[in-house]
């Protein structure tokens, strides 16, 4: 049974790694659950000081993500509807174009409802598309840095217990 707990486990860390970039998964909360998991195994006790750590951690992150993208439009000048055209660009964006769609969605999808919010002020719209795509790319780095923080702990704790040394020694 544990071992199906723990090839579960894998699997959210690999959905929480996927999810650090689209935005429909909350990637690092998809990994705090894989080492909520992780703990409920027969072989390993539960550190609860450790998940609240890292939940705090999770839920922090997530809803940093909603602000970050806002911040930074703001910062460059961006307006409701950049921001509305950077999410929906990032969505049209990786279901068109794939991997890369997500940051020429994000780009394009701001640039755009800037134009629809001023018409006449390219240069506005463009810096203001920049900001929503550095504020995008800071919420995916933090994410994905989170979760590769969850997931090398989610390894670190499964050898040190010494799971394959009893399966296998």
């Amino acid at each position: 049974m544990d071992f199906v707990i723990i090839s579960f486990g894998i699997l959210l860390i690999i959905i929480g790694l996927i999810g650090s970039f689209v935005p429909i998964i909350p990637g690092p909360i998809t990994a705090w659950v894989a080492l909520l998991i992780l703990h409920q195994t027969s072989f390993l006790s539960s550190d609860f000081t450790f998940l609240a750590i890292t939940f705090s951690v999770a839920i922090g992150v997530f809803i940093l993500d909603y602000f970050i993208p806002i911040i930074g439009a703001k910062k460059f000048g961006g307006t409701k509807s950049g921001i509305i055209g950077a999410t929906l660009g990032l969505l049209v964006g990786l279901i068109f174009v794939g991997p890369l769609g997500i940051f020429l969605g994000t780009f394009s999808g701001a640039f755009i409802g800037e134009l629809i919010y001023d018409p006449n002020d390219k240069r506005a719209a463009i810096k203001a598309a920049t900001g929503s795509l550095i504020g995008f790319l800071t919420g995916v780095f933090l994410k994905f840095s989170v979760t590769v923080f969850f997931g090398y702990n989610f390894f670190k704790i499964l050898l040190e217990s010494n799971y394959f040394s009893n399966i296998y020694g």
